[in-house]
């Protein structure tokens, strides 16, 4: 049974949610995923499946989610279950908010594990650690911090404490309040890079293979890849966006504030593509290097170029205020969770979560030294996890989502909560109840069978 101890928060103010909401959607996904994506799948034809994509599935989903968090003003299982109820459905529904919780915890405990390398990197990058070396000496200062299970530790402790102090501060002085700081941070920083390529070379190049059609190479597996990303880069599907529904008032209007958080997070990721292919490009080096493009391929550049530690120093900065941004709203669900159903405060409910996951994390580092041998159906500890959310739980919770809004709940109410006319409606309903499942299923087999 859930104890209420107290009221449930509210955003402070709708700017202040489309930041937190933007700071979650902006991650790793953005900065440091979408780029070598964008390499590995043929440049400006993933850039326009993936714009086509995230209109016709992730903003319906994003909305769904929002949606039903408002309706339900609880954690994302009660929130589930309390809807169901009163659209007389079973209250078994909290199942989708369960298996949502459960994604964003387990991604944290690797996710937090990334997000230390950028911690880590910031200071390699800052005292010269890359100046002159070639791309097997980077690639090995790489290699070595994967080895060294210590120093793993070490960031990814740090990192886990900063998400921890944010989110047990509170949603509105804790979670917005960052938001409010980091996310101009994180554009100043992302646009002075940008800028920095406008007037060093490459920057033509960039553009190109960025805008420039190429539909030869939109295939099917772009299109695929385009539509994963396009889903997860929004943080549905974890309960995050549910979450946050929970904290919205009435007043905000949901497609219109949806619609800046599409258009704020894409506008983010084509950047961070403008920030890195440049410098890819005028160093010579290889757009397609895959994962291995932020912290193997970026480094030989940024040791090799004018103001390179500073520009270096500024990137991995951004992409730890990336990497936060998102940590703390992964955080999020697990906490508000345990602060509700039991009868520990905000600050001992981030404390157990944050312990729990941080140990998990260990347990993901290590599979890249010590338990290098352990496997789990052929995959380490990290992989495992990755694949376990991004292959079952995330695009499952998110299917579940957008079915229940679009063939569960009241259809009336929804036309009238969402503000939209008949024409308007009879589009939404078409996507909602069609497109974006079908989307979800199709990106689902496909992975399995991959």
């Amino acid at each position: 049974m859930a104890i209420n101890k107290q009221e449930h928060a509210q955003w402070s103010s709708s700017f202040g949610f489309v930041l937190a909401a933007v700071g979650s959607a902006v991650g790793l996904g953005n900065i440091w995923k979408f780029p070598y994506m964008v390499g590995e799948s043929g440049g400006s034809a993933f850039v326009i499946a993936y714009l086509f994509c995230i209109a016709l599935v992730g903003f319906p989903i994003l909305v769904a989610e929002w949606l039903i968090g408002r309706r339900g003003q609880k954690n994302p299982v009660n929130t589930f279950s309390d809807v169901a109820a009163n659209e007389g459905k079973s209250r078994s529904w909290g199942i989708v908010g369960a298996t949502g919780i459960l994604g964003g915890f387990l991604i944290l405990s690797f996710y937090s594990v990334i997000g230390g390398w950028a911690l880590n990197y910031i200071t390699k990058v800052a005292t010269g650690s890359f100046a002159g070396q070639d791309s097997d000496s980077v690639a090995a200062t790489f290699d070595a911090m994967l080895a060294s299970a210590g120093t793993l530790t070490i960031w990814h402790t740090v990192f886990m404490i900063l998400t921890a102090v944010i989110v047990g501060i509170g949603v509105t002085s804790g979670i917005e309040k960052t938001a409010k700081i980091l996310m101009p941070l994180l554009g100043v920083i992302l646009f002075v890079i940008v800028g920095y390529n406008v007037m060093n070379g490459g920057f033509g190049e960039a553009v190109a293979y960025l805008f420039t059609p190429d539909l030869s190479k939109l295939t099917a597996d772009v299109m695929l890849a385009a539509l994963g990303h396009a889903f997860f880069t929004l943080s549905i599907g974890m309960g995050i966006m549910v979450a946050y529904g929970s904290y919205l008032g009435r007043e905000v209007n949901l497609l219109k504030t949806a619609r800046t958080v599409v258009i704020l997070d894409t506008v983010i990721a084509l950047a961070a593509g403008l920030a890195i292919f440049p410098i890819i490009f005028s160093n010579g080096l290889d757009p397609a290097s895959g994962p291995g493009l932020i912290f193997v391929s970026l480094p030989i550049a940024f040791g090799s170029m004018g103001a390179g530690t500073i520009i270096g120093a500024l990137f991995f900065l951004l992409i730890t205020f990336a990497a936060i941004t998102s940590s703390i709203s992964l955080l999020e669900p697990t906490v508000e969770l345990l602060e509700e159903r039991t009868s520990m405060s905000r600050t001992v409910s981030t404390i157990v979560a944050s312990t729990v996951i941080w140990l998990l994390g260990i347990a993901a580092l290590l599979s890249f030294n010590l338990w290098s041998d352990f496997t789990i159906m052929g995959n380490g500890i990290f992989d495992a996890l990755d694949k376990l959310t991004s292959k079952f739980l995330l695009p499952l919770t998110g299917l579940a989502a957008i079915v229940f809004v679009g063939w569960k709940m009241d259809q009336r109410n929804i036309q009238q909560e969402l503000g939209l006319s008949n024409g308007t409606w009879q589009l939404w309903q078409i996507v909602a109840k069609f497109i974006a499942p079908i989307a979800v299923i199709v990106v689902f087999v496909t992975s399995l069978m991959g």
